[in-house]
């Protein structure tokens, strides 16, 4: 499954493919898509005791990027909505991006997940 947003100055993509039991997804965009991390989550029992379905999650960053904002919310959202496992990579870069802008793209990327959700929840 793919997922592309314009935005008033970039292009962000968002794929979305099952491995095994499991959901690998990679998130690029801006001036110049990379790897800038990489966010494993994994489902447990929420902390709270309420029965819910949390998660808990690792991450890798290479040195001077910012990428966990984005891939981290996107991984564990996923994950404790659908209690499989999540991998999570990519990056997302625009040379002198402005609050505004970084606000655009955090808000794509959370739009984003939830249509990955209801995606997801639908194909069963």
């Amino acid at each position: 499954m793919e997922w592309n947003l314009n935005l008033k100055k970039d292009r962000l993509e968002v794929g979305v493919s099952r491995v095994g039991r499991g959901l690998l997804i990679c998130v690029s965009g801006g001036d110049k898509p990379h790897i800038g991390t990489a966010v494993v989550a994994v489902p447990r029992q929420s902390l709270t005791g309420s029965g819910r379905i949390s998660s808990t999650s690792s991450v890798i960053n290479l040195s001077g990027h910012k990428d966990e904002l984005l891939c981290r919310e996107l991984a564990e959202r996923i994950c404790s909505s659908t209690g499989c496992s999540v991998v999570c990579t990519g990056g997302f870069h625009a040379d002198h991006i402005t609050l505004q802008q970084l606000s655009e793209v955090t808000n794509a990327v959370n739009t984003i997940t939830a249509e990955i959700i209801e995606a997801l929840h639908t194909a069963g």
